[in-house]
Order: C-alpha cells, then sequence, then structure tokens
C-alpha cells in the first residue's frame, strides 16, 4: 500500500506540474475556455457504461428490438449529459481572490467570486488541499449573469507567509456521470500573524514615549472629527447615528492628553525566547492600534517608521510573520 500511495502521489506530483506549465500562472480575471477543461468519467458514470454495455449484449443477443431502443436512447442521452457537463464551465469567469490574514491558532478565508457570464448555470465545488493533505470543499451555484462567492476556512496553526496552492473548481451536473474539472494558479499568499499573546507592559518597549498623563486606557477623552469607516476599525468608534440617518460609514477620530507614541523593539525583549518577542510584540501592535495609537517597529533589518490605522497595522503584523523561525 505504501508503494501505491507513493506511485500516486508521483503521478499526481508530474500532472501537476505538466498543468502548470500548460497553463501558466494565472492573473485576474481568469476565463475558463476549451484548453483549461478536463473531463472524465466519474464511479456512477463508468458503473451506468458497464450497465449499457450489458443491455447491448443483451438486446444482440436476443434480437430484442426494445432493448435496444432503451439501450441506444439512454447512451443519447450519456452524450447530451457529456456536453452539459462540459458547458456548465465553459466561459465562467473568475473575478475575485482574496486571502483574509489571521493570527496563528485562528483560521483565514479563502474567497473566490464566480461570474456565471453566459452559461446557462453554473454548478460547481471548488476545492483547495491544504498542506496536510485535507481537502475542503465548498458547492458554488449561479445563474446565467450573476456571480457568486465562494469562501472555504482555512486552518492557520504556525505564523508565516504561505502560497496557496493549485485550486481546483470541478462540476459533476448536471447527472454525475463525468466530472469536469480545471486549474487555478492564482498568486496569493496566506499570511498568518504570530498569536497575539504576552503580559509586559506596553511600555516596556525601548523608546516609547508617554503622554503627559501616562494613562495607558486614554484615547476617547477629546473628539477630534469624522472620517470615513476603514477595513480594521473598532465598532465602537462608528458613528451609528449618522449612519442610521443615511450617512456612510464614519469614524470618529479621538485625542486624549495622556496619548502616547510607542517604538517597540525587536532587541528590547532580548531575555525572551524568539517567537515569545514576536508575540509580544504582536500583543503591543494590537494594543495600541485599538487605542488610535501611534507606533513603530524596529525588527531585524526592518525599521518601520510611527503611524497609525489599519493598513499600518497590516503591515508592521505582516513584517512579524515574515521574519525566519
Amino acid at each position: 500500500m505504501a508503494i501505491l500511495t507513493r506511485l500516486r502521489r508521483s503521478l499526481e506530483a508530474r500532472f501537476a506540474g505538466w498543468v502548470r506549465r500548460r497553463q501558466g500562472e494565472d492573473a485576474l480575471p481568469v476565463g475558463i475556455h476549451r484548453r483549461r477543461l478536463y473531463i472524465l468519467p466519474t464511479q456512477a458514470g463508468a458503473g451506468f457504461a458497464v450497465l449499457l454495455f450489458g443491455m447491448l449484449l443483451a438486446g444482440l443477443n436476443y434480437a430484442n428490438s426494445l432493448a435496444l431502443l432503451v439501450t441506444f436512447l439512454l447512451g443519447g442521452l450519456t452524450l447530451v449529459a457529456m456536453h452539459l457537463a462540459h458547458r456548465n464551465l465553459l466561459g465562467v469567469r473568475i473575478v475575485g481572490a482574496r486571502v483574509e490574514p489571521a493570527f496563528a491558532g485562528d483560521e483565514s478565508r479563502l474567497e473566490i467570486v464566480f461570474d456565471a457570464g453566459c452559461a446557462t448555470r453554473v454548478a460547481c465545488a471548488l476545492l483547495w488541499r491544504d498542506v496536510g493533505g485535507e481537502s475542503r470543499s465548498l458547492p458554488v451555484d449561479a445563474s446565467r449573469g450573476e456571480q457568486a462567492a465562494a469562501t472555504v476556512s482555512l486552518p492557520a496553526p504556525r505564523r508565516g507567509v504561505y502560497e496557496v496552492g493549485r485550486i481546483r473548481v470541478a462540476s459533476t451536473w448536471p447527472f454525475g456521470f463525468f466530472r469536469v474539472w480545471t486549474w487555478l494558479h492564482l498568486p496569493l499568499e496566506r499570511v498568518v500573524y504570530p498569536a497575539a499573546r504576552g503580559t509586559l507592559s506596553r511600555y516596556a518597549a525601548a523608546g516609547s514615549r508617554r503622554g503627559a498623563l501616562e494613562r495607558p486606557e486614554a484615547g476617547d477623552d477629546e473628539w477630534q472629527a469624522l472620517r470615513a469607516y476603514r477595513d480594521g476599525d473598532a465598532p465602537r468608534r462608528i458613528a451609528w447615528k449618522a449612519w442610521a440617518r443615511g450617512a456612510p460609514l464614519l469614524v470618529g477620530e479621538y485625542a486624549a492628553e495622556g496619548s502616547s507614541q510607542h517604538e517597540f523593539s525587536y532587541d528590547a525583549l532580548a531575555p525572551l525566547p524568539h517567537e515569545a518577542r514576536l508575540e509580544q510584540l504582536c500583543r503591543w501592535i494590537v494594543d495600541a492600534a485599538e487605542r488610535g495609537e501611534p507606533w513603530a517597529l524596529r525588527l531585524p533589518g526592518v525599521a518601520i517608521g510611527m503611524d497609525s490605522g489599519a493598513r499600518h497595522r497590516h503591515r508592521c503584523l505582516a513584517a512579524l510573520a515574515r521574519l525566519p523561525a
């Protein structure tokens, strides 16, 4: 059994390499054309073919015209099903793809957006195989001119940046006799932040500069202005009353008398192990972002200047994720 397993994996790797060389790297939007589609009978289809062959032999042996009529009728139906299965994915476009970052120990989400285009109906499944070999599948169903999104949850056990491997889009519609599939080779990366853990005070980082009042929980004392909502803003800062009156999502900006500027340094946590330092820095960054305080980050070979906001948060956390173990 072990030999057969190794042989199967070797053949799969060879086939995957051939498909990637044949199709090349994909760039959005991706249109599914004939040269990208592969089709083979399913187990049900192979069993149905054996049944039809048996019916054909029986009809010929007994010269039964009715049996031959039913056999050829079902055979024609099978050919029509094969063409319908092939056309189910033909012309479909993948118009969007993104992977949400996640913290170590949580789950990230892979989202693929399909556009049915001129296809009468798209019924397929998105299949992705993770590093451990486990397959994850999600059905997709869209009618002509509609878009449908498929979201697969991906495990994120360890921090780092991982390439999303090839993704299979497969369909057995309408009768399950044939499986049609194609492969997507999208330039997607999964960014897994370190776990936000740590018990040290955020003022323990070298270079942290506290405000005049030294109040860690400050940040909501004095209202400054409203700005447009950005991904990552805390829900408690949204101006819900303005939104209820029909205004777009706005976020209040506040300033505290004792607000702080921080310079979080990897070297300042020298007594801690490598991963513990990254987890502590992650904890400080998340806390500072929630309070709207600016911070800078100093890592080995990386220096990120003073700033704040969701983009700065992602940039700093991604830098932690990219550090070698």
